[in-house]
């Protein structure tokens, strides 16, 4: 009920609930496109296999493209220190996965050699990387 003294208050939109609103939804895709992220590595051709199942846990790249030239995420590295390496990534990255992504035309003997070294780091969980075949 108005008193016939009060003068009228301008209608008002109250934009606060809105901002809470958008906000919410801002925070809603931002950590929901966190779950979206992919491997990581270098463009290499990789061999084709039937049991393919994909990784969502984090995990570490290592990769050999066609001219064996190694890799631990972005960084070229040499096979004497790739263990220790990938150590430090384990320590920094909370992560036991290590996703090998080896070129198909790569020497079998340099993979041997990668497999080898990176089996010799006890909390490891290997994997060899390949795409699903067509």
């Amino acid at each position: 009920m108005r008193l016939p003294d009060e003068p009228d208050r301008p209608p008002q939109i109250n934009i606060v609930p809105m901002i809470d609103v958008i906000f919410a939804i801002l925070v809603y895709f931002i950590v929901s496109s966190l779950f979206l992220t992919r491997s990581e590595g270098l463009p290499v051709n990789l061999p084709q296999a039937e049991t393919v199942e994909l990784q969502r846990s984090a995990q570490i790249t290592v990769s050999l493209d066609s001219e064996g030239i190694l890799t631990v995420g972005d960084d070229v590295t040499k096979l004497d220190r790739l263990k220790a390496k990938v150590e430090n990534l384990m320590e920094t990255e909370q992560t036991k996965v290590v996703v090998i992504n080896a070129d198909k035309v790569v020497d079998h003997g340099q993979v041997v050699d990668v497999l080898d070294r990176l089996r010799q780091i006890p909390e490891a969980s290997l994997a060899i990387a390949a795409r699903k075949n067509e």
